[in-house]
């Protein structure tokens, strides 16, 4: 059956994963009866992601995709309705009151509020056995999955700061970690690598690349086969974990040169809001944040765009002639109320 479409929806959400289910439940339980855009690959990342043992809740862990369905089910109990395909478009309006226009094929959705929720994906090394070893000792996240390896031998591939971050927090819990570069200097500040020197288990090893991850017979990450980049020579370099840390790309393309964004295509948000440069948009997750990138994080900003898009929607209700006036109109109706 297909999902019921209003003439204008008051919340479009576009995106799913923590921010964008967290989203749709707030809103949903605000009685603004979210549409949730929420694509093929609903879940986000997470759906990729076996044991999660650091969201609060879950005293005994839970499985990524088990945890996601659980976000999904709450915000369906409230009333969210679900498109589960890909947004092929986004139009938004930069005038106050305009409706912002989404589009799933040829289908087009108005809405008054909009919240991007579209995520950001790992940038990956395209190598092989790196896809069918994900999960299974090759990671894109140290803090989420760091305590798996306690006592185990691990690389930490990439040279800039979210390399040295990654690897130092490894070093808590891994017997020994190698960063793996591909050139003879690091990218990474000095105060990160200097963090990342001091730790007696970290070994730095240039100029090598990944060629490609061997399994063990179960299954799981063994080895790491590397190339020299300035002989071509290759050694093998056992690890049950392999962590890729050469950074995310926010999937912010359908709202590009609409909404402001950094040099890196994360999403701008103004001050500590969800709010973006364009009225009735709301931004969360990964999609605005390079640093966290954790579930409860994104969560946590799911929440606040709800409550953002409430806010916005309560002072422009959908029943009031006069917010459809144009400004001057709109500011003498008001005069008028208060004479």
């Amino acid at each position: 059956m297909s999902t019921e479409i209003k003439d204008i929806e008051n919340v479009v959400i576009v995106g799913s994963g923590p921010a964008g289910y967290t989203a749709a439940l707030y809103t949903s339980r605000a009685d603004l009866e979210p549409l949730m855009i929420e694509g093929f690959a609903w879940g986000g990342l997470l759906q990729q992601t076996t044991d999660v043992e650091n969201y609060p809740g879950y005293p005994e862990g839970v499985l990524g995709p088990q945890m996601m369905q659980d976000f999904r089910t709450q915000a369906e109990r409230f009333g969210t309705r679900f498109i589960t395909d890909d947004a092929t478009r986004i139009e938004l309006s930069d005038q106050p009151g305009e409706p912002h226009r989404v589009f799933v094929g040829d289908r087009e959705i108005s809405a008054r509020a909009v919240v991007l929720a579209m995520g950001a994906e790992p940038k990956k090394l395209c190598v092989p056995g790196e896809d069918e070893l994900a999960a299974r000792g090759v990671s894109y996240c140290a803090t989420c999955d760091a305590a798996f390896f306690r006592g185990h031998d691990t690389i930490v591939v990439g040279g800039g700061d979210t390399a040295m971050e990654e690897a130092t927090f490894l070093s808590k819990f891994a017997d020994k970690v190698t960063v793996v570069h591909r050139r003879p200097e690091f990218r990474a500040s000095a105060i990160m690598l200097d963090r990342a020197k001091e730790q007696p288990n970290i070994e730095l090893l240039t100029p090598y690349v990944v060629e490609r991850f061997e399994p063990n017979e179960d299954g799981s990450l063994a080895t790491a086969v590397l190339r020299n980049t300035e002989d071509g020579s290759t050694r093998e370099l056992p690890a049950t974990g392999g962590f890729i840390a050469i950074g995310h790309r926010p999937n912010s393309q359908l709202v590009a040169g609409q909404v402001d964004m950094d040099e890196n295509g994360y999403v701008e948000v103004i001050g500590r809001s969800t709010r973006t440069n364009r009225p009735g948009v709301f931004a969360a997750g990964d999609l605005t944040d390079h640093v966290y990138r954790q579930a409860v994080t994104a969560a946590g900003t799911g929440c606040m765009a709800a409550l953002d898009a409430e806010a916005y929607l309560r002072d422009r209700p959908v029943d009031a002639e006069a917010h459809w006036a144009p400004e001057p109109e709109r500011v003498e109706a008001a005069a008028e109320s208060t004479a």
